[in-house]
C-alpha cells in the first residue's frame, strides 16, 4: 500500500510538471470512502514530494459528501484534521438548496425559454421541492411523463398546466418521492431495477446478460425502460443509477430476507465453472454470495461450494496483486 501511494505521488508530480494546467482530483460520495482510499489522498496532499514544492499550487483535491455523514471517526475527518495541523489551505463549502431565482434560471435554461416565461412553473416547483436539486430534476421528469410539462408543436415551445401541477400531492422528502417513482414502474421493470440495485451503483452489461440467462428474464430491455425514465444511465458498457439515492430507494424496496435470497442466487448464477477459461465474474459472484450471508445457503451441501468459490476468489485477488515486486 505504501509503495502504491509513493508511485501515485510520483505520477501526479510528473503530470503536474508536464502541463501548465493544474491536476484536479474530484471524488464524489466521500461518505463511502474507506481508510485506504483516504490514506492515498492524504499522501497526495501532504507528501513532501508534492506539498513542499512549487507543485503544491498545481494539485487540487475536491471532495463531496452528504451533510451529517462525516463524524470524528471517519477517514475523511482525519484528512481535514491533518490539513489544519499542517497549515494546508482548505475550504469547506456547504451546498444549500436552490433559491427560487436560481431554480428559475435552471428551468429557463432547461426549457430554452426566457426566465420571465418560466417563472410561474419554477415557482410551483420551488414550493413543492424546497429547491432540492435531485427532487427538482425527478419532479420535472415526472411532470413530463404525466403530460403536465410537454412540448407544443403549434407554439414551438414547452407548455405546462400550472393548476394541475399545483394540485398534485407530493411526499415531503425526495427519498419518498423516488420510492414512489420506482413503485409506479411496470412490475417487470421494477424488479429488474431492484435486481440491478443488488450490485451497488452500477453493473456491466455483460454481467446483466449473464444474469438474464440465469433468470430467463429480459433484464436489458427492462433496464432500458428505466434509462428512458431517467432513473438509470447507460454508458461505458454498463448500467448505473443516476443518483445513489435512487439505488438506495430501489434496494430498500426489497425485504431483507428476499435480499439475502437474491444475493445468493445472483452469486451462484454468476459463478464461473472451476477450471473454465473465463473467470471475469468470479469476484462479483463471491461478493454477492458473501452479501447474502451464511443464513442464505439453503442446503448444507452447498457450503463446500461456497467455501471453494471464496477460495478461488481469494487466489485470484492475490494473483492480481504484485506482492513479489
Amino acid at each position: 500500500q505504501e509503495r502504491l501511494q509513493h508511485l501515485l505521488c510520483q505520477f501526479v508530480e510528473v503530470i503536474s510538471s508536464s502541463y501548465a494546467a493544474p491536476v484536479v482530483l474530484f471524488l464524489d460520495d466521500l461518505q463511502w470512502a474507506d481508510a485506504a482510499s483516504m490514506a492515498a489522498v492524504s499522501q497526495l496532499l501532504f507528501s513532501a514530494d508534492v506539498s513542499s514544492s512549487s507543485l503544491k499550487k498545481q494539485f487540487f483535491f475536491y471532495g463531496c459528501c452528504r451533510e451529517g455523514t462525516i463524524d470524528k471517526n471517519h477517514p475523511v475527518w482525519k484528512v481535514f484534521c491533518r490539513a489544519k495541523l499542517l497549515g494546508v489551505n482548505h475550504v469547506n463549502v456547504k451546498l444549500e438548496c436552490f433559491e427560487e431565482e436560481t431554480l428559475n434560471t435552471m428551468v429557463s435554461e432547461t426549457l430554452h425559454l426566457s426566465p420571465r416565461l418560466t417563472r410561474s412553473l419554477s415557482s410551483v416547483i420551488y414550493h413543492k421541492t424546497k429547491g432540492n436539486p435531485l427532487f427538482v430534476s425527478q419532479l420535472m421528469v415526472s411532470l413530463n411523463k404525466e403530460g403536465l410539462l410537454r412540448p407544443s408543436l403549434s407554439r414551438r415551445r414547452w407548455e405546462w398546466d400550472k393548476e394541475k401541477i399545483e394540485s398534485q400531492k407530493l411526499p415531503d422528502n425526495v427519498a419518498k418521492f423516488i420510492t414512489n417513482s420506482i413503485q409506479a414502474l411496470p412490475e417487470d421493470v421494477k424488479s429488474s431495477v431492484c435486481a440491478l440495485s443488488c450490485f451497488g451503483a452500477s453493473a456491466k452489461i455483460t454481467v446483466i446478460k449473464t444474469l438474464e440467462r440465469a433468470l430467463n428474464k429480459n433484464l436489458v430491455d427492462n433496464l432500458d425502460v428505466a434509462v428512458r425514465e431517467g432513473l438509470l444511465d447507460k454508458a461505458d458498457d454498463q448500467y448505473q443509477f443516476s443518483h445513489d439515492r435512487i439505488q438506495e430507494a430501489a434496494y430498500n424496496t426489497i425485504e431483507f430476507v428476499d435480499r439475502c435470497h437474491f444475493h445468493f442466487f445472483y452469486g451462484m448464477a454468476l459463478a464461473p465453472p472451476e477450471g473454465g477459461s473465463d473467470d471475469s465474474t468470479l469476484l462479483i459472484a463471491a461478493n454477492q454470495i458473501n452479501l447474502a450471508g451464511p443464513e442464505a445457503v439453503p442446503e448444507k451441501s452447498q457450503c463446500a461450494i461456497v467455501a471453494n468459490l471464496n477460495l478461488r476468489a481469494g487466489k485470484k485477488a492475490m494473483d492480481m496483486s504484485d506482492f513479489e515486486a
